[in-house]
């Protein structure tokens, strides 16, 4: 397989002449929130799941893999068409329909009465949280200077983090204690099973409606409409981003990458060609491996992990809050390394110390030692994730390709993202029930360990520099 390999080349790429960073920061907030809707509707599931499942009077474990994983279905098409849409009608107005179907769907799962409209709703959210995961980070690639990417870009994952805390948090407040030792059927009864779990699902709709509205004030990106040919506007707003010269300078690299690889967005095909090929499946292993370490587990199915360390359904919905805050402070403090450490250094650090948590982990099950034990264990998981994993492989998939590629390729990317959730969401609960929750464990640490050795070989570094460098610099490498 061809590799995305390291530039030689020296870091000369335009830096701003003044540094509006209000203005950019604002911009890539407004673009983060389709992450933060992304984080809370892929999550709000974890703690609405008890409630859901005895108000639907779900028992088998295909069918409570099916409602946790049909999500999926839509993240996947709304990944796969993400790139499409979003080269057509450009990356602000594919923002816009992103919070458009977030505001609707969740509103609609939330009152569906029967299992066929609660699934497909839940599908319908999933193709919002497809194009967010794909055009939300590359917005904000597009229109970050070289020095603030890595930061700016896991802006987004910091968005999402909080998103995931905002729906734990309000699963937590909304859900009433359930009576120790109550039925099932005491459940379905409760007023959880019969509106609480609606009203978790409901909430997201007030975020996606100011989500809609701000998309609505942010400009286009730069680089879409060079690739369009419509240059003065590009410029104007690179000016406002960077100052003149940076404007300049910036258009100026564009339109020479541009007229290399050939005006006009590129086609599927294209993304076959032997200059691209080898980045687009180092793209899909970045994608794969970032799900396949098992994280995303210990989020959808924090109910099964935790009680089987011996948890009840009280003490298991704090546990998840505490699993979010986990995730945010680490998220934070990542935003402070991906630019000064690399992506690669962080990437090996985080698939080497995830799997080390996870194989500690397996281990306390298979001995018995339950309880405060999985729960550090877990915690650390989620913390080397948070810094490395989460961010970084957002961060990368957003920079890796070519500009006249980059939509089409970024799909392909975070389309395979999806479909490895997708098999790691409905496997979990067979995989679970068949081996036991250490063998589990000790499989997504066997993933990451092999995932470190696929990022030394085959993961460059690309931090500092232009977007047009990286492009440059893997073509002067063979692809």
């Amino acid at each position: 397989m061809q590799t995305f390999t390291p530039s030689n080349l020296p870091r000369m790429s335009q830096q701003p002449e003044f540094l509006p960073a209000n203005y950019v920061w604002l911009i890539a907030f407004v673009a983060a929130m389709g992450g933060l809707l992304f984080g809370y509707d892929w999550v709000v599931i974890g703690g609405a799941k008890p409630f859901y499942e005895a108000y639907f009077h779900l028992t088998s474990p295909r069918l409570i893999g099916w409602a946790n994983s049909c999500a999926l279905i839509g993240c996947f098409s709304g990944a796969l068409a993400g790139g499409a849409i979003g080269n057509r009608f450009g990356r602000r107005r594919t923002l816009t329909l992103c919070a458009l179907l977030f505001a609707v769907s969740s509103a609609l799962t939330g009152w569906a009465h029967l299992f066929a409209g609660f699934i497909f709703w839940r599908i319908a959210g999933g193709v919002a949280i497809g194009l967010a995961s794909n055009v939300s980070p590359l917005y904000i690639a597009e229109i970050s200077p070289a020095a603030w990417r890595g930061r700016l870009v896991s802006l987004n994952q910091l968005a999402l983090v909080i998103g995931i805390l905002a729906a734990q948090i309000v699963n937590w407040g909304i859900a009433r204690p359930v009576p120790a030792g109550a039925t099932p059927q005491a459940i379905a009864a409760g007023w959880n099973a019969v509106y609480g779990w609606r009203w978790m699902f409901t909430a997201i709709s007030l975020p996606a409606s100011l989500f809609f509205l701000s998309s609505l004030w942010i400009p286009e990106s730069p680089r879409w409409l060079l690739l369009r040919g419509k240059e003065e506007q590009a410029a104007k707003i690179l000016a406002r981003i960077g100052g003149v010269s940076y404007a300049a300078a910036e258009v100026s690299s564009i339109r020479a990458a541009l007229e290399g690889s050939g005006r006009g967005a590129a086609g599927w095909r294209e993304l076959l060609a032997p200059g691209i090929r080898g980045r687009v499946l180092a793209g899909v292993a970045l994608a794969a491996l970032q799900q396949w370490c098992g994280i995303n587990i210990l989020f959808n199915y924090a109910e099964e992990v935790y009680r089987s360390a011996g948890y009840g359904l009280n003490d298991l919905l704090f546990n998840i809050v505490i699993t979010g805050a986990i995730n945010l402070l680490f998220t934070v403090i990542a935003m402070f390394f991906v630019d000064r450490f690399g992506r690669r250094t962080l990437m090996l650090f985080g698939c080497l110390g995830v799997g080390f948590s996870h194989l500690c982990a397996g281990a306390a099950y298979k001995l018995g030692l339950h309880g405060a034990g999985v729960l550090v264990m877990t915690l650390c998981a989620i913390a080397f994730y948070a810094m490395s994993l989460a961010p970084v492989t957002w961060v990368l998939i957003s920079e890796m390709f070519p500009n006249r590629v980059r939509g089409l390729a970024v799909s392909i990317a975070v389309a395979a993202l999806w479909t490895a959730s997708f098999l790691l969401t409905y496997t979990f609960p067979i995989l679970n029930r068949l081996f036991g929750t250490a063998d589990v464990f000790f499989l997504y640490a066997a993933i990451c360990l092999l995932g470190a050795f696929f990022v030394y070989k085959c993961v460059g570094e690309t931090a500092g520099q232009s977007l047009e460098q990286i492009e440059g610099a893997a073509e002067a490498a063979g692809g």
